[in-house]
């Protein structure tokens, strides 16, 4: 099975499966209502859904 992502940038929001996904204006990553700022390069896991983000310039890259 492979790996479900989602990329969006500042002000966009999406679905990876069933879970929101977005990106605030001020760069801040959010999952299922959990909220993450991050920096350039910067990856996180939300703990709530187990999905990570990682920041790539104007690029967030949402994956299972």
């Amino acid at each position: 099975m492979s790996a479900e992502s989602i990329t969006l940038t500042p002000h966009s929001y999406d679905k990876l499966g069933i879970i929101h996904c977005g990106v605030l204006e001020d760069e801040t990553a959010v999952c299922a209502g959990d909220l993450h700022k991050l920096a350039d390069g910067e990856s996180y896991t939300f703990s709530r859904t187990g999905i990570t983000v990682e920041r790539k310039g104007s690029d967030f890259v949402f994956s299972k």
